[in-house]
């Protein structure tokens, strides 16, 4: 969909400090909570509180572009979880074995309080979309592999091989992401909290 140069400077005026924001942190919390296919563009307007024109001004590439975005906050989301975490077994907190198993706890105990519903986005809209050369895919791909180098640099921080903390990083991350949805369709945190106990053995046996 486009707009008259008219109609976009006309939403150029309308739309308030904050709008893109809004409608950025509206879409991830739908997508995380209903998926890229059950997230309609009307939806994320309304509850953004912004006109369908405002989010075709943002974000001309339609639902797409503003998932892609969506994706990319939810992404910086949890690699700031991950960060926080892994900093912290730097200062004394049992090290990142034990960091690991914290953010898992974390993970379960926010799933459990949103009543099972707010799962990984990126995962969600991964599986929504696969087979496709989309933008989406690739979002997520990067997400993914942003995370595994947060916890690659981390592990190798505390003195694990290049080679093992890459493959270390790849394991934990994939963990984690499998275990979320299997604790969503179970309605458990166990699955999380079981997923962090043995991701914390593992990394336990190189030294660290």
């Amino acid at each position: 969909m486009t707009q008259s140069s008219a109609g976009r400077s006309s939403e150029e005026k309308s739309a308030t400090p904050g709008t893109r924001e809004r409608i950025v942190v509206v879409a991830a919390r739908l997508i995380q909570r209903q998926g890229y296919v059950g997230t309609g563009i009307k939806q994320i307007a309304k509850e953004a509180d912004a006109t369908l024109g405002s989010v075709y001004h943002f974000f001309p590439g339609g639902k797409e572009a503003v998932a892609v975005a969506a994706l990319s906050y939810s992404a910086e989301e949890f690699a700031d979880l991950l960060r926080e975490g892994l900093a912290a077994a730097g200062e004394g907190q049992g090290g990142p074995g034990a960091a690991v198993e914290r953010c898992a706890a974390e993970l379960a105990v926010a799933l459990r309080e949103s009543g099972w519903v707010d799962g990984c986005p990126v995962t969600a809209a991964a599986l929504e979309t696969l087979g496709t050369d989309s933008e989406i895919q690739r979002v997520c791909a990067q997400a993914l592999r942003g995370w595994e180098r947060i916890v690659e640099e981390r592990l190798a921080a505390a003195g694990i091989a290049p080679d093992d903390a890459r493959e270390l990083a790849m394991t934990v991350i994939s963990t984690l992401e499998g275990a979320e949805v299997t604790a969503q369709v179970s309605r458990s945190e166990e699955p999380l909290r079981a997923a962090g106990r043995q991701l914390a053995r593992l990394v336990g046996t190189y030294g660290v």
